[in-house]
């Protein structure tokens, strides 16, 4: 890696302190809301002094700052992935992003991910999330942090009583996030009017659930949506604001907490203490901490609305040994097929273990970020890597992944699912083979990232 040099940029809200690094401006930590605890956010456009963006911002308080679990295969597994190694600090006052941008970046074109997490935790501090490869192809990448677990997803009657609307904090910092990329993104050399929106996992379905609302129409001009297109038919449907309320009322008994008012002042270790004893106790802890159709943000029910959703680009991407692999091919195929998608398949197995093309296992190779990993990739994998960055990059400068010196990635059309599959021996059109046998990290509990 290059060493960083500081940098100083004046915008609109003030000047901002970067890095200059690997032949990209790096702008990190950038708060672009403010909110107090189970309150929406506000958007931050103005900084009195000079703001320093040379470092990575705080994440959102979640069960891994107090109990990490590492003694947890599945949260052991994720961490060597993705956290060893790394330093995290977390705060409430969480809501910020990171941009990479080329270094002479005039109009360039700007793709914004939503880490993936189970809306319970994630961070885009997080390896793989650097945009060095895609600065270098002429894409600025812009990382945001949003609210996860109890922080993101609480509900009650006070709060709809105080706001008219209920919970779906965390899905409105993305939304904020958005509007406040469309707004400044400029200052950075990016061009507002075409933006790329993308994200894996908790974060392709958050993307999903916001192009459900056609009053995001114009805030974007395509997606990509990485192990989470098509939602779940069960697991991932929205429940009414409402029917999740007796959750967190249970949360606050237990927390000794009478009205909403004393649980947003409750000590922030007591509060994550009781949101980790309600996850031992429930059953369905995963339904109620995350978004739900609270009219304003998903305005109806999931599977009422699925089949109109925004008027933009669809990509989808998924593995071989991804979560429930079978049933998140069915669903992403047949969305694709309804909404005219480039669809990837993801067939090589990651090498160092036996646990095959796993869900997020793509992200590293999307970012160019296997050098930074345990696992002995090999010349293949590096190859991958690139094509599938300049995929993306030629998707998000027009919509279209295709260019010269790459296999033809057919787009679905005529009902038909195409599917462009990455294997181990070549990559272009094929049929994918959607669970690999003896390879399936759900016997194992597979966690949602």
């Amino acid at each position: 890696m290059d060493e960083k040099k500081h940098i100083a940029i004046e915008t609109e809200m003030g000047r901002i302190r970067g890095n200059l690094t690997e032949g990209c401006r790096e702008f990190l930590g950038i708060p672009y809301a403010k909110a107090e605890r189970f309150r929406y956010a506000v958007p931050i456009d103005r900084f009195e002094e000079e703001l320093d963006a040379s470092s990575f911002g705080n994440a959102c308080p979640q069960y891994r700052q107090y109990y990490p679990h590492l003694d947890n295969p599945e949260r052991l597994f994720y961490f060597r992935e993705f956290r060893e190694g790394l330093d995290f600090h977390y705060d409430e006052d969480c809501l910020n992003l990171n941009i990479f941008a080329p270094e002479n970046a005039e109009h360039c074109p700007v793709m914004v991910f939503i880490h993936g997490g189970g809306f319970n935790s994630g961070a885009n501090a997080e390896e793989p999330f650097r945009g060095y490869e895609l600065a270098r192809r002429g894409i600025i990448t812009v990382f945001i942090n949003y609210r996860v677990g109890i922080f993101g997803y609480l509900t009650h009657e006070e709060i709809q009583k105080e706001y008219g609307r209920d919970g779906n904090f965390g899905l409105d910092d993305q939304l904020a996030a958005l509007k406040w990329v469309r707004n400044h993104i400029a200052d950075f050399g990016g061009d507002p009017e075409n933006i790329t929106l993308a994200g894996q996992s908790a974060g392709a379905i958050s993307i999903q659930y916001l192009c459900l609302n056609h009053d995001n129409e114009g805030l974007f001009q395509r997606v990509l949506m990485m192990s989470g297109a098509g939602l779940f038919p069960k697991f991932a449907l929205p429940k009414k604001a409402e029917e999740t309320r007796s959750y967190w009322l249970d949360l606050m008994e237990y927390a000794g907490c009478r009205n909403l008012e004393e649980l947003r002042n409750l000590d922030l270790h007591v509060l994550l203490a009781s949101a980790e004893h309600m996850k031992a106790e429930h059953k369905d802890t995963l339904y109620n901490t995350m978004p739900v159709v609270d009219g304003y943000l998903l305005k109806a029910p999931v599977d009422q609305i699925i089949h109109q959703p925004l008027d933009v680009g669809y990509m989808i991407g998924y593995t071989n040994n991804d979560m429930y692999a079978p049933l998140m091919a069915h669903i992403g195929n047949q969305f694709g097929k309804d909404n005219h998608a480039y669809i990837y398949y993801f067939d090589i197995d990651a090498p160092g273990d036996n646990n095959g093309a796993f869900h997020s296992c793509d992200l590293r190779y999307l970012f160019g970020r296997l050098r930074q990993s345990w696992r002995p990739y090999a010349d293949r994998d590096y190859e991958v890597s690139s094509q599938m960055a300049d995929y993306l990059a030629a998707y998000a400068e027009n919509g279209n992944p295709n260019g010269s010196g790459r296999p033809l990635w057919q787009p679905c059309e005529n009902g038909k699912a195409k599917v462009l599959c990455f294997r181990k021996e070549g990559t272009g059109m094929g049929r994918p083979s959607y669970l690999k046998t003896g390879v399936n990290m759900l016997t194992k509990g597979n966690p949602k990232a």
